[in-house]
């Protein structure tokens, strides 16, 4: 046996390895401790930068709060010009509302009926034979309406007549049933007191089938950019019959307003109109006249 145990051998700084072989840090100088992937030192760091982040955040965030009132008028306010340009948009370019203030038309209008017309037709869209139409009353057919006195609150009511929320309660526009178009030759009557276009008569399902109507003789051919036009109530109808001594009766196309299209009150009236196509099926075209 050795007299006494080997002693161990003097270690220099740089002889000192980890097991993987790294070098150790130099001694007297502790080594930072990893938590969680960051070392204890860069992770309070990190703690007191986030710290200061997110009071500044919380400070920054803070907006000073709106009055929920003034938020839904203004909400409402948006809504109601918006409907109010969509409105004036479609009463300029589509549509426009008519009420019916005779009963000319009976029974296919009524009186006190209010109506959507088509600004389309005519123009892009063709007028057809049995279309129902508004227009100018630019022959003078009614006696001249006095004007009423202004009210106060007269401007409520022109302001949603402007925009097309409220029907034209002007006067002195007509409504009556396209009867003969451009070059028909109309005539009335037959043997069974029914009218003929263009030599074929014609079974007119729309008349007012309340009473039957009265023979008025005429036989005209309706001139170029002018049409014929007759009231469904024939016995109570002063239309293209009877005022054949201003501009021969003829309505001129150029006046025509719209094509008539639905009944939008009151509510158990509501109804799309027909043109009544089969009436006219069989009538040939006119001979165009100038």
């Amino acid at each position: 046996m050795p007299d006494k145990a080997p002693e161990n051998p003097e270690r220099y700084d740089d002889d000192a390895r980890l097991s993987d072989g790294t070098a150790s840090a130099a001694a007297g100088v502790a080594e930072p401790r990893q938590v969680d992937g960051v070392t204890s030192g860069s992770r309070h760091a990190a703690d007191e930068s986030r710290s200061r982040d997110s009071e500044g955040g919380s400070h920054a965030a803070e907006k000073p709060r709106k009055n929920p009132v003034l938020v839904w008028v203004k909400e409402i306010l948006t809504v109601v010009a918006i409907a109010l340009v969509l409105s004036f948009l479609l009463k300029t370019f589509l549509f426009r509302a008519f009420y019916i203030p005779s009963e000319s038309m009976e029974s296919t209008l009524d009186v006190n009926d209010r109506i959507f017309i088509n600004l389309l037709v005519p123009g892009p869209f063709d007028i057809e034979r049995g279309d129902v139409v508004v227009f100018k009353d630019a022959q003078a057919w009614l006696p001249p309406v006095a004007k009423k006195p202004a009210g106060p609150m007269d401007w409520v009511g022109d302001g949603l007549e402007f925009v097309g929320l409220a029907p034209d309660d002007n006067e002195q526009h007509l409504v009556k049933r396209i009867i003969g178009l451009p070059g028909d030759r109309v005539s009335c009557c037959d043997a069974e007191g029914r009218l003929s276009i263009n030599g074929v008569p014609v079974n007119e399902t729309y008349i007012n089938p309340a009473e039957v109507p009265s023979p008025m003789t005429f036989d005209v051919v309706v001139p170029e950019g002018k049409v014929w036009v007759m009231g469904d109530n024939r016995n109570h109808s002063e239309d293209s019959r009877a005022h054949q001594e201003v501009n021969g009766g003829f309505i001129n196309i150029e006046d025509v307003e719209g094509k008539a299209t639905v009944i939008a009150w009151p509510i158990n009236r509501w109804t799309i109109l027909d043109n009544y196509q089969d009436v006219f099926r069989d009538v040939p075209e006119g001979t165009s006249s100038k």
